[in-house]
């Protein structure tokens, strides 16, 4: 599913027009985004939480030439799903 189709399916299950579940689903995504962006962990009871997280420097090796070199620490976004959520692909 892409982002057009859940726009249309959320506009189906809200009863509202494809331009205001686009609008909508463009700002929960939007705000998510910057929330963890700035360092804070975003939940969603059922759903899941967001969050950055750090990653250690860690050594890695160049694919073309087989050298070593070092992966310099970074900041990424995780999910990790709710209960209800892994219960549902569970099943």
């Amino acid at each position: 599913m892409n982002k057009g189709e859940l726009v249309d399916k959320v506009a189906e299950k809200a009863s509202v027009t494809k331009k205001q579940a686009d609008a909508v689903l463009s700002a929960a995504i939007e705000s998510i985004m910057e929330a963890v962006s700035n360092g804070e962990k975003v939940t969603l009871v059922g759903f899941g939480s967001f969050e950055p997280r750090e990653r250690k420097e860690r050594e890695g090796r160049n694919p073309k030439t087989g050298d070593t070199m070092v992966i310099p620490a970074t900041t990424v976004p995780a999910f990790s799903a709710g209960k209800l959520f892994k219960e549902m692909v569970a099943k």
